[in-house]
């Protein structure tokens, strides 16, 4: 499941993943949301959050992810990422240098600095 992270300003993005993570989830939840925000914004900043109640993407949701970044490829100007999840943290490590946007990563005890990160102007 992905719910989004209220209460953010204008410009940045935020979601949290719970459960198994479905390319549904991303259709129905991220897509629009990105999609709406891209219409108003040339460059956006993001958050995902990755807690201890994540348990895995269904198969085609990963697929969905990557998609999902490479659509506005340059558009991204900031993003964090907040997890412990073990694998999760090192394949964004691995190709997080790739992505055009400025990318850090944090762990869930780190969520509220990762907050003033993506939101500092």
């Amino acid at each position: 499941m992905i719910e989004q992270l209220p209460n953010l300003p204008a410009g940045v993005l935020g979601f949290r993943m719970r459960g198994i993570v479905t390319a549904e989830d991303y259709e129905s939840v991220m897509v629009p949301d990105i999609e709406a925000a891209f219409a108003l914004n040339r460059k956006l900043r993001s958050i995902i959050h990755i807690g201890d109640d994540f348990t895995g993407f269904a198969p085609g949701a990963m697929w969905d992810d990557v998609k999902l970044g490479f659509r506005h490829i340059s558009g991204w100007d900031r993003t964090a990422l907040v997890t412990d999840v073990g694998w999760v943290r090192f394949m964004s490590v691995t190709f997080g240098v790739v992505m055009p946007t400025h990318f850090k990563l944090f762990g869930n005890d780190q969520l509220d600095e990762a907050m003033r990160w993506v939101t500092a102007p």
